[in-house]
C-alpha cells in the first residue's frame, strides 16, 4: 500500500468520526495521526493538511457534491461514501493533487471501505467534479 494512501485512510477514520461526533481537537488528532503513521514526518504534515482542509472547506466542498450527486442529499449518502468524497473533493479543489489520482485514490478508499456500489458512485461524483474543474480552468 503506498504511504500516501495509508494517510488517507487515517484521515478518512477522522473525517467519519467528526461527521458524527464531535471532531476531535486538533493536538488530539494529529497525535491520532502520528501514531498510525509511526512518526513519519512528511506523511504526517501531507495527512494534517488533508485533515485541516477538508474539515475547513467542508461547506464549500458539500456544496460542490450536492450540485453533483444527483438524486442524492448528503445526508441521505452512507457516512463512508460521503466522506471520502468529501475528502478527493478537497484534493481536486484545494489540494496539490493532480486530480485524476485524487479520484482514484478516492475510488480506492471506496472500494475497501465502502459497499459494492461505492466505487461506482465515488467514480461518477468525483469524475464530474473534476471536469467540471478542468473545463473551468480553460
Amino acid at each position: 500500500m503506498s504511504t500516501r494512501r495509508r494517510a488517507r485512510e487515517i484521515v478518512l477514520q477522522l473525517l467519519y468520526e467528526a461527521d458524527i461526533n464531535d471532531p476531535r481537537d486538533v493536538d488530539e488528532a494529529m497525535k491520532f495521526i502520528r501514531s498510525r503513521l509511526q512518526g513519519r514526518k512528511a506523511l504526517t504534515v501531507f495527512a494534517h493538511k488533508l485533515l485541516i482542509g477538508t474539515l475547513e472547506n467542508r461547506e464549500a466542498i458539500d456544496q460542490q457534491l450536492s450540485k453533483l450527486a444527483t438524486n442524492w442529499t448528503l445526508p441521505r449518502m452512507a457516512v463512508t461514501d460521503r466522506n471520502v468524497l468529501r475528502l478527493g473533493a478537497y484534493e481536486i479543489l484545494f489540494g496539490d493533487t493532480p486530480g485524476r489520482v485524487a479520484v482514484n485514490e478516492a475510488i480506492v478508499l471506496a472500494k475497501r471501505y465502502g459497499d459494492k456500489n461505492s466505487p461506482r458512485f465515488v467514480n461518477g461524483v468525483l469524475d464530474r467534479l473534476y471536469k467540471d474543474r478542468e473545463q473551468k480552468s480553460r
